[in-house]
């Protein structure tokens, strides 16, 4: 699959709604480089430092970088970036929009003597034009003169012609605009509808609707399904209820997304707080991951395929699960329709009789209230009213039931039973991709065997030689980055190498309890407020339980690590108690009359406490067998680095500390590269102390 190089319309839609949170903040400075990128550097009262960048070459994007993601300044500044530089210094960000459901971004600066409008044509050759507060082109890194619009310095800046904003558009128009097409479904909302091939393809996927399917066959339903998914996408885009991804086929970034996508679902996907974020990580690394260059001698990384395989069983697991449940709720909503007829149909009567009349939906929301007060039991059952959706939705006995009231009872039914049968067919499709990934992970292992079969006899010496690798002085050094189940905690391998694991915060505390710790681990907690839960486990979740009897210096180890990582570190201290309990004393179960917030649990019976552990974290950077950041206690983080730095409490806030570490840790590898990529501040950052630090010197 090729890499996604441009943004779509969508993106642009759920961009703009969170670039929204960087209004007010002053431009410093303005660069050009290589004529089609521009950056803004910014300062934020909140967020410090903001660097804003648009490109509009081979690669059109717009979004805010992290500052260690930006190029160092390129020489003399060319005569676009110096008039840049004259219009907006010290002039306030005051907001972006997307023009129309366009490619196209306003960006708007004010400043006490003049405004100026920056805009973005992130489509075609791709342009970039700056006009005044009349619209008048102050000057364009391209000019454009067509019938149809024109972008020339001293000219009204030209919008091209208005196109069909689907994520707005009313449903006659939607159905007109789908009917003039001659084509097929897909097509048409790619086309028609400006969604483009990869949203045109998802809102069939998310409508049950079939790409393929003639326009000259689609009906009422098609047309009904397809709008009612637009809808959705709609509603999440404008409230900005993203959950971001960015997408990777054979670990290289090819999609980064604002929402999930079934279109992408055999990928695998990493997931983003923001959807700003998601694409500053997915062109950074698009742009500076270099081809992987073999010899053909090299040992296949087998660990990271089967990995993957196994990853992506997980998901296809997962998904299969969610398909049989979602069929199951949808046959359980079409039954108990028919089991509630009579009340549904009053309720589909009244409502469908009150629009026809022309009754505002809002009206209708408070005859039915009102009715639901005197006991009607057709408004009792009527639970919301979403006048978007032209839908009331009730509940039956315990069954909350979407009804569309343009319809009767048994087409509303029908439409439950096609959608149930619809999921059913994804799920029949994903037990067939879970054999095939079987089948192939199998294939891997075989491959494995077979490899290491054949180079038994040179094992020993080629492990001899593994030892005596300098990595800091390698001018490329391979990257081996496995993913790992427990890495979205914290965690660290003890020296005698169990796994230990810890909560960032009160759901992951609540998640480990629950999922994760099991009978023959052991829990631990600093004798302090706000600190972390830790599990020492004795097996991994894959693995047949076993007792185990731990090492002292596990025990010391994980000790160490719940203390660092809670309020004692916040609070300045260099030490503090922890206490170890077996995992049946731990109870979300209060005394009578007393409460548990989310994230604490009850301790029953006897602790085996710590006393006076010292609050100090070591970070390095590890080499084999894997290559990744690691932290946690340093008697167990510094015999696995290459090389570490330690910390203790100190004056430096967590983000500071981590790009302190980071320049000290790149100092010293000659690949810098290698570096950026397996320990950049922000994965540094994650195995910090909340609170400020400082590193000891040695």
């Amino acid at each position: 699959m090729d890499a996604k190089r441009e943004l779509t319309s969508v993106d642009l839609a759920a961009l703009v709604a969170e670039l929204g949170r960087y209004e007010g903040a002053k431009v410093d400075k303005v660069y050009l480089y290589d004529d089609d990128l521009l950056r803004f550097r910014m300062r934020d009262f909140d967020r410090g430092r903001v660097e804003l960048l648009i490109e509009v070459g081979d690669v059109k994007r717009a979004h805010v970088a992290d500052p260690e993601h930006v190029a160092d300044a390129p020489g003399r500044p060319p005569n676009f970036a110096m008039m840049l530089r004259n219009r907006l210094s010290g002039a306030d960000f005051a907001g972006v929009e997307q023009y129309e459901f366009d490619r196209i971004l306003s960006f708007e600066f004010e400043r006490d003597d003049e405004n100026t409008t920056v805009v973005a044509e992130l489509f075609g050759q791709g342009n970039v034009a700056v006009l005044d507060e009349t619209g008048e082109v102050v000057r364009s890194l391209e000019t454009v003169r067509l019938k149809s619009r024109t972008v020339a310095p001293g000219s009204q800046y030209g919008f091209p012609d208005s196109r069909v904003d689907p994520l707005t558009v009313g449903y006659d128009a939607f159905v007109r605009q789908m009917e003039d097409s001659d084509t097929d479904v897909v097509r048409t909302l790619a086309t028609q509808l400006n969604f483009g091939g990869l949203y045109g393809e998802e809102i069939c996927s998310r409508a049950g609707v079939e790409k393929g399917l003639d326009i000259a066959e689609a009906g009422e339903a098609e047309y009904e399904a397809l709008y009612d998914a637009i809808g959705r996408l709609a509603d999440r885009v404008r409230n900005g209820d993203f959950d971001p991804r960015v997408y990777l086929e054979d670990d290289r970034v090819v999609d980064a997304t604002p929402l999930p996508l079934e279109e992408r679902s055999g990928l695998s996907a990493e997931g983003f707080d923001s959807f700003n974020a998601a694409l500053d990580d997915y062109f950074y690394r698009l742009e500076r991951e270099p081809e992987e260059e073999t010899t053909g001698t090299e040992r296949p990384d087998f660990e990271a395929e089967i990995a993957k395989q196994q990853r992506i069983i997980e998901q296809q697991e997962g998904a299969i699960e969610g398909f049989e449940e979602q069929a199951a709720a949808e046959r359980e909503r079409a039954e108990a329709l028919y089991a509630h007829y009579d009340l549904v149909d009053e309720v589909i009567s009244t409502v469908r009789a009150a629009r026809e009349d022309s009754v505002p939906w809002a009206e209708i929301e408070e005859t039915l209230a009102a009715g639901a007060e005197r006991g009607i039991p057709a408004a009792e059952a009527v639970e919301d009213v979403d006048p978007a959706e032209g839908e009331v939705t009730v509940d039956l006995d315990g069954t909350v039931v979407p009804v569309d009231p343009s319809v009767g009872v048994e087409k509303n039914a029908d439409r439950r039973y096609t959608e149930a049968k619809r999921i059913e067919e994804k799920k029949e499709g994903a037990l067939a991709a879970i054999e095939n990934t079987r089948e192939e992970l199998e294939a891997v292992e075989r491959r494995r065997e077979e490899w290491e079969a054949d180079d038994e006899d040179d094992a020993d010496e080629e492990a001899d030689e593994e030892r005596d690798v300098d990595w800091r002085s390698m001018s490329s050094v391979p990257i081996k980055q496995p993913e790992h189940w427990y890495e979205e905690f914290r965690w660290f391998h003890t020296s005698d190498d169990f796994l230990v694991i810890g909560g960032r915060n009160a759901d992951e505390n609540e998640a480990l309890v629950k999922k994760y710790m099991d009978g023959n681990d052991r829990f631990f907690h600093a004798q302090a407020h706000g600190g972390p839960v830790t599990v020492l486990k004795a097996t991994g979740p894959s693995e047949k339980a076993r007792e185990v009897d731990f090492p002292d210096s596990s025990l010391e180890e994980a000790a160490r690590f719940a203390v660092s990582y809670s309020s004692v570190w916040k609070d300045g201290r260099f030490a503090g108690d922890a206490y170890m309990v077996d995992p049946d004393q731990v109870s979300k179960t209060p005394e009578s009359g007393e409460y548990i917030e989310k994230g604490g649990f009850v301790i029953r019976g006897d602790r085996t406490y710590f006393r006076d552990v010292s609050a100090s974290v070591a970070v390095g950077i590890q080499c084999e067998p894997e290559t990744r950041v690691i932290g946690g206690p340093p008697s167990a983080v510094e015999p696995r680095a290459e090389t570490t730095l330690r910390l203790e409490p100190g004056k430096f806030a967590q983000n500071d500390a981590a790009k302190r570490c980071y320049r000290k840790l790149k100092g010293r590898f000659a690949d810098e590269s290698f570096v950026r990529k397996v320990a950049s501040p922000d994965k540094i950052q994650e195995f910090l102390p909340p609170g400020g630090s400082s590193i000891v010197e040695e």
